[in-house]
């Protein structure tokens, strides 16, 4: 097999394997609603966005501390960016930031949590991703407040 087979091969195996949620620009962030999790926030495109509760919210000066690696990373890719991350739609811009990452990628924040997709989201607006655990640890959809969607409704009676 030549090269340039194994190449055209290689190119076309992100594609079999699910959405694609790799970044080309700035990513946007925006928010989404639905009756089950209320208002949420996803990417431009309307995939919804996740944090991972074994990550260090990053504060003031100390910076997220992001968890996910290896096989959890391949089930829950990080959201990145080539360029400074846009608030739309209800998010606010003053919450987004981006950490690199050890492989060099600008790894989206928001109110200080890397964000992350969900590999069984595979349309706009899918949250399958809320309020599971896996890798150790609670993954669940932000709101605009950069707090875990559905949090206040678990106070409530």
């Amino acid at each position: 097999m030549s090269s340039r087979s194994i190449a055209q091969i290689l190119a076309v195996l992100p594609l079999l394997a699910g959405p694609a949620f790799a970044q080309d620009e700035a990513v946007t962030i925006m928010t989404a609603e639905s009756e089950e999790h209320g208002t949420y926030l996803t990417d431009g495109e309307g995939h919804s966005v996740y944090l991972f509760e074994a990550d260090t919210q990053g504060q003031g000066d100390t910076m997220p501390v992001m968890t996910c690696e290896g096989e959890c990373l391949e089930n829950w890719p990080k959201v990145t960016t080539q360029g400074e991350p846009q608030a739309s739609e209800g998010a606010d811009a003053e919450m987004l930031g981006t950490m690199t990452h050890d492989d060099g990628t600008m790894h989206v924040t928001y109110n200080g949590w890397p964000l992350y997709y969900y590999h069984e989201d595979t349309e706009p607006g899918d949250t399958k991703g809320h309020d599971i655990e896996e890798f150790g640890a609670e993954w669940y959809l932000l709101t605009p407040e950069g707090e875990e969607a559905g949090e206040e409704e678990e106070g409530e009676s």
